[in-house]
């Protein structure tokens, strides 16, 4: 079964066509090391929770959207490979100064997920 990578960050969303062109640009190097799936979504109809919500987890201000993204891997051994690929190389996509993140990367929350259940159409 797949193995997900998924990411919640908070973008200023005055820059969301600059971190759309972050995506274009640095995210093929996941495909190219093994990943079958990138999406990045911005968010259209997030809710502020009374305990706990998106916006609360990463912070987020009144200027910022919500983006939920996922890496989608044929396996978690394939993730592993891909991302210590990724982590070695030199690629100019993964560089800040060539290809600079348009948010706080120190408020980005990420993690690997094994899924337990999955329904088609």
């Amino acid at each position: 079964m797949a193995y997900i990578d998924g990411f919640i960050i908070a973008v200023p969303t005055a820059n969301k066509e600059k971190f759309i062109a972050h995506c274009e640009k640095g995210d093929s190097i996941f495909i190219e090391f093994g990943a079958t799936r990138v999406v990045e979504c911005w968010g259209d109809d997030v809710q502020r929770g009374k305990v706990t919500d998106f916006f609360g987890a990463v912070k987020a201000t009144d200027e910022e959207s919500v983006v939920f993204s996922w890496i989608e891997w044929p396996d978690k051994a394939t993730r592993d490979a891909g991302m210590k690929k990724m982590m070695d190389t030199k690629d100019p996509r993964m560089d800040p100064q060539s290809n600079p993140m348009p948010f706080d990367g120190m408020r980005l929350i990420y993690g690997g997920f094994q899924p337990v259940y999955e329904l088609k159409a």
